[in-house]
């Protein structure tokens, strides 16, 4: 295995910059996560990578080794595609097998690892089905034996189970974390589903036009967002942003007044300032706190969330993101008009 290490690279397509000077470093045998919006450049980066997109300038390493001018056979990576690209006339096994055998390996060596690749993933009996008569999930295993028989220094995943129902994902997210420990293997994921980011990564890396706004392991971002950027985008639900001000004592948005610490009072008193509040952080209480509009009461089972709108200084009402969030233990009858405090 061996550690992937990218230095000021940018890519542009004409004049446009889709990556701009994005430095990082992953280290060997971690699992690191490129996450982000659609658009955002984490797919051109995997894709750079690997070696299907050139690099408008910077440098790539994998291991020692520069691989600007490598092809991509050359660099000793495997990638998982969205869509799986099997290929429909070859039967499981086949579909395994076929890069080696393209590498001229053996017939027995490739029985070898095909095996082996199957043992781990579950497929021994669907060695001899065609695409077309597996399921969503078993088509992406497929995939990833595929990627395991090659036995590459780095495995790359493009956002590998976007194609799958939501509880299939929820499965496919465990088996490829177990994948990463049973193997040891160098993996970098690129992802736009910050679960997938939080429940998967050793360390994430949050990325918005083509730059990279924080790295670093998930409950570390979670907790200590370097930007509201970060903020709004850790987190499900998406965290709420108050408009509040700094007076004596501490924040005060609506008629509540949260404490905050010595530095920000010194830095921000009299100013205006936003207050970032995570859902599961605030409670329904009676009484004095911010004065919540209930819109909308979604209940999940264990727990359920409230959609409302925040009313600041009890003359207009204030949509945040299009919604405030909060985070409930699940009750059958809720009033329209709540308080709450942080």
């Amino acid at each position: 295995m061996a550690k992937v290490t990218l230095k000021n690279v940018v890519k542009r397509y004409g004049s446009v910059p889709v990556v701009n000077d994005l430095s990082i470093e992953i280290q060997d045998k971690e699992f690191a996560v490129l996450v982000g919006s659609s658009g955002c450049g984490k797919s051109t980066a995997l894709r750079m990578i690997a070696g299907l997109e050139t690099i408008t300038s910077g440098e790539i390493c994998i291991g020692d080794t520069l691989v600007n001018d490598l092809a991509p056979k050359d660099r000793d990576i495997a990638m998982v595609f969205q869509n799986y690209a099997l290929y429909p006339h070859m039967n499981v096994r086949e579909n395994m097998g076929f890069g080696l055998k393209i590498r001229q390996f053996s017939d027995a060596e490739i029985d070898a690892r095909v095996q082996e690749a199957a043992d781990i993933l579950g497929l021994g009996e669907l060695l001899d089905r065609k695409p077309k008569e597996l399921s969503g999930g078993q088509r992406q295993r497929v995939a990833v034996g595929r990627a395991i028989v090659r036995k590459p220094k780095v495995f790359l995943f493009d956002e590998p189970l976007s194609n799958l129902d939501a509880k299939l994902r929820v499965a496919m997210r465990a088996e490829i974390s177990k994948l990463h420990r049973r193997l040891g293997a160098t993996m970098i994921y690129v992802t736009h589903d910050q679960v997938e980011a939080m429940t998967m990564a050793d360390r994430i890396f949050i990325m918005n036009q083509g730059v990279v706004q924080q790295s670093g392991a998930p409950m570390e971002v979670y907790a200590q967002p370097v930007n509201r950027f970060v903020a709004g985008f850790i987190g499900s639900p998406a965290m709420n942003f108050v408009p509040a001000a700094v007076v004596e004592g501490g924040i005060q948005f609506g008629n509540t007044v949260g404490l905050v610490d010595a530095e920000t009072m010194k830095n921000a008193k009299g100013h205006s300032v936003t207050v970032g509040v995570r859902p599961e952080d605030l409670v329904i209480t009676k009484g004095k706190g911010l004065e919540v509009e209930i819109d909308v009461v979604e209940e999940l089972g264990a727990d359920g969330y409230l959609y409302g709108r925040a009313v600041i200084d009890g003359d207009e009402d204030l949509l945040v993101h299009g919604e405030l969030r909060w985070k409930f233990n699940s009750v059958r009858s809720l009033p329209s008009h709540l308080n709450i405090f942080c």
